[in-house]
């Protein structure tokens, strides 16, 4: 059986927004069995936007029953069905929202009739219900109210099924298959060429506009995480919508993912990108002496002490915490000398070893000989094959760019290793994440001498 479902909201999302109108048809595969329709009490206001889409005024639902009164009869209706809507995230994720609030859970299959008719009845212009029907010569009648729109995907299911000659809705219906969780506007073919190598991907919207940059170890596993859930919120549904194609390009490490990611970030201003669009240097690590001659760091605001430079920047005091724990791993320093933690209790730490001042400065040093190096030197590293390997290129403390090099070229030769090196312009974070790589990996570091 099947639950051909549509609603009508009073906002785009479920997490602050609530149901002013359901309407269910039971469908056995050639007829309706049986129908249910209610408009519902939303318990917000109606903007007067919505009212004029839909019709819906608030005086209509003022006497409707809320959600909660009709809660276990709309479960009813839909446990143990194939919950089928176009666009049928959006419904699904507005009536597992509101029947998780009155204690229900729903988990069924989902067939979305946008995807549907994309594989089934492909080449037109639009998918959206209204031009679909226009296509196809099925009658709507009070269009954007859910008993009319529900009639038309009922009659577009029909000629679905009728259609389906290569069985796409019982592989949509498969354990494990992509399709029911799939933005409704991604062909799932471009989902499947994902490779599952590290690299960094983009999501577009209608016009090709890049909305997302991301960057994974797993392209293809970590672009899957993306849709594996079905939230109720704003963002994530907005998010959803705006993805209508997938691009990606390949690197041979996760360092060389993050970089790019980066430097693309700053590149196309993605509209879904937050963390990196305004990655504004706001503090510092800096390092001092004590007065019983330790070195020790701190983290602080910058411009507080005007004539201090720091060794590394940061955007926020929690991302320079958690970057200063790696470090103080890395270099077995104490958390508490290096600004982190207010007293040290671990038995193990560094502090509690009786070194002397001049042992614990030495590691201190060969930090931040580290962090503050502005040597050249090439990042070598394995290629995206056995043909290559990859080289990412620092000239006197900055970031010249990376690429790809032939395992004929002498990795110590930077006159012939240049002429592979794409150039990337830096910014902060990236010359942090490449000091923080090469204080960790100094046996993939290359030293070069330059004039």
């Amino acid at each position: 059986m099947y639950a051909i479902v549509d609603i009508e909201t009073t906002g785009g999302h479920a997490s602050t927004n609530g149901i002013t109108e359901i309407c269910i048809f039971i469908f056995d595969g050639e007829k309706v069995v049986n129908e249910y329709e209610t408009l519902i009490n939303p318990g917000v206001e109606i903007p007067r936007y919505i009212e004029s889409l839909t019709g819906i005024s608030n005086e209509m639902v003022a006497h409707a029953p809320p959600f909660s009164q009709v809660a276990d009869e709309i479960y009813q209706l839909l446990k143990g069905n194939i919950f089928v809507a176009h666009n049928v995230n959006f419904d699904y994720s507005f009536i597992k929202h509101s029947l998780q609030t009155c204690g229900y859970q729903l988990n069924t299959n989902k067939l979305c009739t946008v995807r549907l008719s994309r594989k089934i009845i492909p080449g037109y212009a639009s998918y959206s219900l209204g031009n679909l029907c226009g296509y196809l010569n099925i009658p709507m009648y009070a269009r954007h109210r859910a008993k009319g729109d529900a009639a038309a995907t009922v009659k577009l299911f029909e000629i679905l099924l009728s259609e389906d000659h290569n069985g796409e809705m019982d592989k949509m219906l498969k354990k494990g298959s992509k399709e029911q969780v799939l933005p409704p506007n991604l062909p799932r073919e471009q989902y499947e060429k994902l490779p599952s190598k590290p690299g960094i991907y983009y999501f577009h919207n209608h016009d090709g506009k890049v909305v997302y940059v991301g960057k994974a170890v797993n392209i293809k596993s970590r672009v899957s995480s993306h849709f594996s859930n079905n939230s109720a919120n704003k963002q994530r549904q907005d998010f959803l919508r705006e993805i209508h194609s997938i691009s990606h390009e390949e690197t041979a490490t996760e360092l060389m993912a993050l970089l790019l990611e980066s430097h693309e970030i700053k590149q196309h201003w993605p509209e879904f990108n937050k963390a990196q669009k305004r990655y504004d240097a706001k503090y510092g690590l800096y390092d001092y002496q004590d007065r019983n001659g330790l070195i020790r760091l701190g983290i602080e605001i910058i411009g507080k002490h005007r004539h201090a430079k720091p060794l590394l920047e940061y955007s926020s005091k929690t991302e320079a915490i958690e970057h200063v724990k790696q470090l103080a791993t890395i270099f077995d320093l104490c958390p508490q000398f290096c600004g982190i933690q207010k007293n040290c209790i671990d038995e193990n730490c560094a502090c509690k070893k009786m070194e002397t001042v001049f042992e614990y400065n030495a590691k201190m040093n060969d930090l931040i000989v580290q962090l503050s190096n502005k040597e050249s030197f090439l990042i070598v590293d394995k290629g995206r094959n056995r043909n290559e390997y990859s080289a990412i290129y620092v000239s006197k403390g900055k970031l010249i760019g990376m690429g790809y090099v032939p395992n004929e070229v002498p990795q110590d030769n930077i006159d012939e290793v240049i002429h592979f090196i794409k150039k990337y312009k830096e910014n902060f974070f990236m010359i942090n994440q490449i000091a923080a790589f090469a204080a960790e990996n100094p046996e993939k570091i290359i030293l070069l001498e330059e004039i």
